[in-house]
């Protein structure tokens, strides 16, 4: 992974591409950051965990920008975030996240009340390929209808 990230970052600037330089390098500073503070090398996993999370960064900045009426700010925010889903596995839609749930219920056994139990069983199947809000928003649509 890390060497896809260079590679790209060579192409994108000899093609001139600012935004996708400036998101690369951007990524490749937090992983170096992650790798220095925990004195580890990044496996491809954690580096895509890496990338997810600067993903939801820029979507929880979006809303703000959108909130302060900042087109500037959004249209580069979204070109960020394209790029970066260039690098995460592709994303789970709501239909497989919600039988993953439904499965997950019903393994644990899990009531209405047991939402911190079903998350906790569920992220680390789901991983990079999902939000944790979507997540989230599924698993207490499926609590609501258990008995």
């Amino acid at each position: 992974m890390k060497q896809r990230l260079l590679a790209d970052l060579k192409s994108a600037m000899k093609n001139k591409e600012k935004v996708r330089k400036d998101t690369i390098t951007m990524v490749r500073a937090a992983i170096l950051q992650q790798e220095k503070d925990n004195k580890v090398e990044l496996s491809d996993d954690e580096i895509i965990d890496v990338i997810a999370k600067q993903l939801k960064q820029r979507k929880d900045a979006l809303e703000d920008f959108k909130k302060a009426d900042r087109q500037d700010l959004i249209d580069q925010t979204n070109q960020e975030i394209e790029v970066l889903k260039d690098y995460l596995p592709e994303q789970l839609g709501d239909d497989e996240i919600r039988q993953m749930v439904v499965e997950t219920v019903e393994s644990t056994g899990a009531g209405k009340k047991d939402m911190g139990k079903v998350m906790k069983a569920i992220m680390p199947q789901v991983g990079a390929r999902a939000d944790g809000k979507t997540v989230s928003r599924i698993v207490k649509e499926v609590l609501s209808t258990v008995e």
